[in-house]
């Protein structure tokens, strides 16, 4: 079984670098979840789809609450049952809907934000109609959820999220530029004869795969600011949509490994009670921090970059209709 490897072999590194396994896991999760996120996060800003991925991950919590109602359908409380199964369902119907998302827009012809809020509910209204029907019958705690926790993860939690990573790699791998244009620039895609259809629909399923089996680590309502901030921080000091890319990623892991550090290392003292930060919020407000902080590097380099000779960083206001490639991308020089 990979999850007995994985076990083993983390076993090993908790002992040789003298460290709880829990420690271990979570510090590999975590890795695992920003490079996901820094590398669907760059698409999500250039596709305007933060409303998008906040609805993705609201659906994840109604897709746990469907994940243990089939458990129960099925007929067996086994954990090993659960632990494919639950995840199976949450992708699922995260990956349904997301493409209900785009079939009811394009049927409808109603605004994106419009079509989003209404599954927005149904995704809400969903998965508050199944929690107390589980937790009558489960002793599975839907808040974990909903908040994330790092030590909770278990080794197939591993297994999942490094397979999210090899196939992200290999869809990168087959098709990484027309993902990019088509987030970034689809009508001048569709001229390009790109299918920006098909790279949507692509972009949507492994987007719902990120979100679905991330949020045991980070939780539901944190998922969608570890996508959208430090890629919207990458965008503020980016140049191009390659170096938006990288940035994104890299913002999430300094973003993700500094959250985590302080969350482990200091305290607040309330009273006599010592509390302890949230390592998934910790990260978040890193995040959020890191993103003002780019705000404020960009406005004083913006500054004084021409009394140096140096060239200034080009916002996403600063396109036009009257651009030859339409006012669609955020970079200053057309693709």
């Amino acid at each position: 079984m990979p999850e007995a490897c994985i076990a083993d072999a983390l076993g090993w590194l908790a002992q040789a670098v003298g460290t709880h396994l829990f420690v271990v896991k979570g510090v590999l999760a975590l890795l695992v979840v920003c490079t996901l996120c820094g590398s669907v996060g760059a698409m999500v800003v250039g596709n305007r789809m933060a409303f998008f991925s906040d609805a993705m991950a609201h659906c994840a919590f109604a897709g746990v609450a469907l994940g243990f109602l089939s458990v129960l359908v099925v007929g067996t409380d086994n954990k090993a049952t659960a632990a494919w199964l639950v995840p199976l369902v949450m992708v699922t119907f995260g990956v349904l809907v997301g493409v209900g998302m785009i079939l009811v827009r394009e049927r409808t012809g109603l605004a994106h934000d419009t079509v989003i809020g209404v599954f927005f509910a149904l995704a809400l209204g969903f998965g508050a109609m199944l929690t107390k029907m589980v937790q009558n019958v489960s002793s599975v705690n839907l808040e974990t959820f909903m908040f994330g926790s790092l030590v909770l993860v278990d080794e197939l939690d591993l297994v999942y999220l490094c397979v999210v990573l090899v196939l992200m790699c290999g869809l990168f791998l087959w098709r990484y530029n027309q993902l990019m244009f088509a987030s970034f620039n689809p009508s001048l895609a569709r001229t390009r004869r790109m299918s920006v259809t098909l790279n949507n629909y692509l972009f949507i399923i492994l987007l719902a795969l990120v979100v679905n089996l991330s949020i045991k680590a980070v939780g539901a309502l944190l998922i969608n600011a570890l996508l959208i901030v430090p890629a919207a921080a990458a965008a503020n000091v980016s140049r191009t949509l390659r170096q938006m890319f990288w940035l994104t990623i890299t913002f999430c892991l300094g973003a993700g490994g500094l959250g985590y550090w302080l969350s482990s290392q200091f305290t607040i003292s309330v009273g006599n009670q010592k509390v302890d930060f949230s390592p998934s919020g910790t990260i978040v407000v890193v995040s959020v921090v890191g993103f003002f902080l780019s705000m404020t590097v960009v406005a004083v380099w913006n500054r004084f970059a021409p009394i140096f000779g140096g060239r200034q960083f080009q916002q996403f206001h600063r396109h036009g209709p009257d651009d030859p490639c339409g006012d669609d991308h955020p970079f200053g020089q057309c693709p």
